[in-house]
């Protein structure tokens, strides 16, 4: 007798105004009018999976919410996790618990680099990655992407011309923006470079588990031994299940001399400990997450096809990266002539929507372009590429 898989629903439109949620209630600080539909921030507007909230009201029956510690339940789950998808066979000592990927990238520049050491990135890339050096006293070197046949790729001529002076590379895998998966050979070619010239790699892994069907993440560590001896690894479950609020994330290790400088430093400063929910909640998803993780990902994928439809159809001045990894999708208007303020003004006051400008990914390299959150209903897929329609039209 087979059982019967549950199904979810997708399709759900969930009302998140008056909820303190950052993609719907900041939006007057960020936009300047709450009449927007959000179409930036990367969280998707599913439910999150029944099997996480009822892990964390479960815990709530228990009327002490005093410190916690992460239970060897929560970390089998995650090494679990980590080999049956990735291949990583780790131990308790080679993970550690942070509050937050970017967090986690703060914490690896002010441990592992010093103030005036140049930092490396990819762009146009994750705001954050360029942000937080400059915050750190960090110098931050921008090796630009190119696009070819739809995909963004890395320039290793110019890549490796600018790693020689840097300390540390910020790797977005998959990258963001777009999802473009990097894949074993590219990312061996970066291994090789950053070992050749000392450079420690942090791969931000967020979006792995979000890799699209026809398309396989490799985890940057495994790639090669140059590869496993000098990088930090940061997963999540929180893009993936829809649980960002609860500030649960990994880092993953394998070289024993570079995980005692990192997670000493972490222990001797007091700054990665997590909360009673941030350990259930990752419990419950990668316990009871993998078929509630591929059918978000067929969704995905849908809506991924209706995007690409679309474009063809009635947007046809659009260069677009489209994902190969996650939600997010990088939108060029260049061809529309209208100039990078016209745009924003036009989206925000004319079409009434709001998606990420994209010179916050770069500078002004990246005018004219925008990121766009497909992470939702198709109905709300279908409103706001209809408004950017109506935005364009004279």
């Amino acid at each position: 007798m087979t059982t019967m898989k549950k199904q979810y629903n997708f399709d759900e439109a969930i009302e998140r105004h008056g909820t303190d949620c950052v993609k719907y209630d900041a939006l007057t600080h960020f936009y300047g009018r709450e009449d927007l539909l959000p179409m930036w921030v990367a969280d998707m507007d599913f439910r999150s999976p029944d099997f996480v909230l009822n892990a964390i009201k479960e815990r709530c029956n228990h009327e002490v919410l005093g410190y916690g510690i992460a239970p060897e339940s929560y970390q089998k789950s995650v090494l679990d996790w980590l080999e049956i998808h990735y291949g990583i066979c780790a131990s308790s000592k080679e993970i550690h618990f942070i509050p937050g990927i970017v967090a986690g990238i703060a914490y690896a520049l002010l441990s592992l680099t010093m103030p005036g050491d140049k930092i490396l990135v990819t762009t146009p890339v994750y705001p954050p990655f360029l942000n937080l050096p400059k915050a750190c006293q960090r110098e931050v070197v921008c090796s630009p992407l190119k696009i070819e046949e739809g995909r963004f790729v890395i320039d290793f001529d110019n890549f490796e011309r600018l790693a020689g002076d840097c300390k540390m590379l910020i790797l977005s895998n998959p990258h963001n923006p777009a999802g473009t998966v990097w894949g074993k050979e590219v990312l061996t070619r970066v291994a090789d470079i950053c070992h050749k010239y000392g450079v420690i790699v942090v791969s931000d892994e967020i979006h792995a588990d979000l890799t699209l069907p026809g398309h396989t993440h490799v985890s940057y560590s495994t790639v090669c031994p140059n590869a496993k001896t000098n990088s930090l690894t940061f997963m999540a479950p929180s893009k993936t299940f829809n649980i960002a609020g609860l500030g649960s994330s990994t880092c993953y290790i394998a070289d024993p001399v570079l995980r005692e400088r990192f997670f000493g430093w972490l222990d001797s400063m007091g700054v990665a400990g997590g909360n009673i929910f941030a350990f259930v909640g990752a419990e419950a998803a990668f316990a009871n997450g993998e078929e509630w993780r591929l059918q978000m990902l067929d969704y995905i994928a849908d809506n991924v096809r209706m995007l690409k439809n679309y474009l063809s159809t009635h947007l046809t001045k659009v260069k677009a990266v489209l994902p190969e990894a996650s939600y997010l999708a990088w939108l060029d208007f260049t061809d529309y002539g209208f100039t990078h303020e016209e745009l924003c003004n036009l989206f925000i006051n004319k079409g009434r929507i709001a998606l990420n400008d994209g010179t916050t990914f770069g500078g002004n390299a990246y005018k004219n372009c925008f990121r766009l959150n497909i992470g939702c209903p198709k109905s709300m897929l279908h409103d706001a590429l209809e408004r950017i329609r109506i935005s364009l039209e004279a």
